[in-house]
């Protein structure tokens, strides 16, 4: 899931050196955090978070075949 969020990120964004993703694991959830340069990251939520929510679409659906919940946040 982690590597599949940084490939979307940095398809994104103008600096894809910047982007980082890190993975906290529970029982049931997951949370996976996303830190792009600050300049990028009006383009990672897209107008009215139309990116992000596009990414937390699909990484429900890449979760159900892991029988697992994850969560995507977007840090600033």
């Amino acid at each position: 899931m982690k590597e599949l969020i940084e490939y979307i990120a940095k398809a994104l964004v103008d600096s894809p050196d910047d982007v980082y993703v890190s993975e906290i694991v529970g029982d049931q959830t997951s949370v996976l955090e996303l830190k792009v340069a600050k300049d990028d990251l009006g383009k990672v939520i897209g107008k009215q978070g139309r990116s992000a929510r596009a990414m937390r679409t699909i990484l429900s659906a890449a979760s159900i075949k892991l029988k697992k919940r994850t969560v995507l946040e977007i840090i600033e």
